[in-house]
């Protein structure tokens, strides 16, 4: 089988007839910045404010999608053969990390076509990672990708060090880890910017995610 082969099937029900079901139109809002800097905090929040509007929703969070879809090759090896899990597993190098937003990006873009308002949380440092997933999103229907860069000073994320990682990584005990020994790609023009050290607390942040959101008419 060649590329020309893999044809696009159309489906009988559409995602305008989805979207009219729901009331709402499907998106992607894509929480990014450096470990601990409250991304996954106001998303969770977020999605607790839509869901008593009574909105559709969906939440992925990167660590737990590097329990299934993006695991690394360790706990694959658990249930798979080790050629499996070198070939399919994910570490956190740069070209992992590349395959990690593409496949996470993929799935974001068919729930979005689904009509749920999708929101994601990861670091994805890299700013080209990111405009691609934008890409991936915005082939359905510009505009569904909306950027939400949670700006967090590395001193007070490393304060914070909520899971202890950064005190490994400053040892020498975690490789790549974003801040430390890799590079974070701020994003240069994203739809929201969270200051995350102007001492809001992340209900107030999400309301402020919430209401671009029902002005940019993916709710009413």
């Amino acid at each position: 089988m060649v590329k020309s082969d893999i044809v696009w099937h159309q489906h009988v029900v559409t995602r305008e007839s989805r979207e009219d079901r729901l009331s709402q139109k499907g998106a992607v809002v894509w929480f990014t910045g450096l470990s601990g800097c409250g991304k996954s905090t106001i998303a969770n929040e977020l999605d607790r404010q839509l869901a008593e509007l009574g909105r559709a929703t969906m939440l992925l969070d990167g660590d737990n999608i590097r329990h299934g879809l993006c695991a690394p090759p360790e706990r694959l090896a658990e249930e798979h053969t080790q050629e499996f899990a070198d070939r399919f597993g994910l570490g956190f190098g740069e070209t992992d990390r590349e395959e990690n937003i593409r496949r996470i990006g993929s799935l974001a873009s068919l729930m979005a076509s689904a009509g749920l308002i999708t929101l994601t949380a990861f670091v994805s440092p890299y700013r080209r990672d990111r405009d691609r997933v934008r890409r991936i999103v915005e082939a359905g229907r510009t505009g569904d990708f909306v950027e939400v860069f949670v700006d967090t000073p590395l001193e007070i994320c490393e304060t914070r060090d909520p899971k202890g990682l950064y005190k490994k990584a400053r040892a020498g005990l975690i490789k790549n880890f974003t801040g430390i020994s890799d590079p974070y790609e701020a994003p240069t023009s994203p739809e929201i910017r969270l200051d995350g050290g102007d001492g809001r607390t992340p209900a107030q942040q999400a309301a402020e995610v919430l209401e671009t959101l029902r002005k940019r008419g993916f709710f009413a």
